[in-house]
């Protein structure tokens, strides 16, 4: 009888001894599968970071490239001389030299050299003018910044100017034979884009006015031109192209 109940217990021993055995192989097939499940999970996160890594810098790599303009160019334009003041017809011609320099990506620097000629009150088909025609020319010297809204191939810009401005202007219903000379100091603004390498742009050029005196001191023939005008402008870039 003690043998029997001997026997039963260890029996009972050795039945939670394989309990025991079995649960813990089966807690470590459950923590390998868990590990693996969680090994291979991190290794999609590293290789799905590592993609969108990669992407985002071949990303950023090839807009830089396509933004990437050499710094050194220069602007040739002809274009329409509108003169300010005055009444009837208005025009004029226009030639600029500008070159330029990059300091930034979408920021560049220039000097720019402009020659003009104008005629208002003037009706260029018949001849025939009125009390207020006048006839004027501008030398200019400005140095000019324009800035680039974005590095595409189409390129709107805004920029601004100032310098000196060489006049000479004359009223042509005058007996005075003074001719209202001078350098001023004046400024411009402009906007336009570029494409590629051809460019538009309309600017205001601000010019003090010119006054001339009177041909004696009895003489009720004095006068003042103005000399401001607007310039619209179609012109092509050399260099400045993509490196």
């Amino acid at each position: 009888m003690v043998q029997t109940q001997k026997d039963s217990v260890h029996y009972r021993y050795a039945n939670l001894l394989i309990k025991s055995v079995h649960a813990r192989k089966t807690l470590s097939f459950y923590y390998f599968i868990i590990t693996q499940n969680l090994n291979q999970q991190k290794m999609k996160n590293v290789q799905l970071l590592s993609s969108i890594f990669f992407l985002a810098f071949a990303t950023s790599a090839s807009a830089q490239d396509e933004g990437e303009f050499k710094p050194f160019k220069v602007d040739v334009s002809l274009g329409y001389a509108i003169p300010t003041g005055g009444t009837g017809g208005k025009g004029g011609a226009l030639f600029v030299v500008e070159p330029k320099y990059a300091v930034l990506p979408q920021l560049s620097v220039g000097l720019r050299l402009e020659s003009a000629i104008m005629l208002s009150g003037v009706n260029l088909s018949t001849g025939d003018y009125n009390s207020n025609s006048s006839a004027k020319a501008a030398v200019s010297y400005l140095a000019t910044g324009d800035y680039y809204f974005n590095s595409n191939d189409f390129r709107p810009f805004a920029g601004a100017g100032a310098g000196l401005f060489t006049t000479a202007g004359v009223v042509i219903d005058s007996n005075n034979p003074n001719m209202a000379t001078g350098t001023k100091f004046g400024g411009m603004i402009r906007g336009g884009f570029e494409y590629k390498h051809l460019r538009f742009g309309a600017e205001y050029n601000l010019v003090p006015k010119s006054t001339v005196a009177p041909s004696s001191s009895t003489a009720n023939d004095g006068y003042t031109v103005q000399n401001s005008y607007i310039g619209i402008k179609l012109g092509v870039c050399i260099g400045g192209g993509r490196l």
